[in-house]
């Protein structure tokens, strides 16, 4: 069975350009859609987070409007409650590409606070893509992408991508608040920035890299994982 590296932002909240703090973390379902179905399948996953804090759940994504009804929302708390991993990360600088066979980055607002700068996110996002192992990254967590950047340059150039679109930042009310949109950074970047119809499944794969536009794409991305998992 496989062994998979799950890095999740250690911020709780997200800085808008007025300088308030907006309370966020990772998104229930980025985490517990892939981590349910592959953990069912067998395989193992420990979670890194910068400086090995325990990462804090963005509580808008376990209300029942918002997870789609109220059995979702507890089904979802139950799977978070059940994961000890996620109370006991390590610390980002510490994982190593070869003790795993996939990395998974879920998103929430949070990685637009911390992993965006994170150097050590920024060091495996870089490894993990020069290698033949399976890149996930869904959602906000596009944003680590950020991190990758050597004078200008990131590796993530030229690649197909795709995660939250301007028009979904805006139907959540946070564009105009927000200091900078993931879609513009991303296209910045240089990469070929590719999306579907909002909060529906759409994900994009090019070479090693997994991509997925929003919080219902994760178990899409889980079952693209499972497929190329042995």
């Amino acid at each position: 069975m496989a062994r998979l590296l799950f890095v999740l932002t250690g911020s709780p909240y997200w800085t808008l350009k007025d300088g308030t703090r907006h309370a966020t973390g990772y998104w229930a379902e980025e985490f517990t859609a892939p981590y349910k179905a592959l953990t069912d399948a067998g395989h193992r996953v420990v979670v890194a987070t910068p400086g090995g804090v325990v990462p804090s759940v963005d509580m808008m994504s376990l209300r029942p409007d918002m997870a789609g009804s109220a059995q979702i929302a507890l089904e979802l708390e139950g799977i978070i409650r059940s994961a000890e991993e996620i109370r006991r990360p390590i610390r980002l600088s510490d994982a190593r590409l070869e003790d795993y066979d996939a990395v998974y980055f879920p998103g929430g607002h949070g990685p637009m606070e911390d992993l965006s700068l994170d150097a050590d996110a920024g060091r495996l996002l870089t490894a993990a893509l020069a290698s033949d192992k399976p890149l996930a990254v869904v959602c906000h967590a596009p944003a680590a992408m950020l991190a990758t950047r050597v004078r200008g340059v990131s590796p993530f150039a030229g690649y197909r991508v795709t995660g939250f679109t301007n028009d979904e930042e805006d139907a959540v009310g946070l564009a105009s608040k927000a200091r900078w949109l993931l879609e513009d950074e991303l296209k910045g970047l240089g990469v070929k920035f590719e999306h579907g119809e909002m909060w529906k499944p759409y994900t994009v794969v090019d070479r090693n890299l997994y991509t997925g536009q929003n919080p219902a794409s994760a178990a899409a991305l889980a079952q693209r994982l499972l497929k190329v998992l042995t």
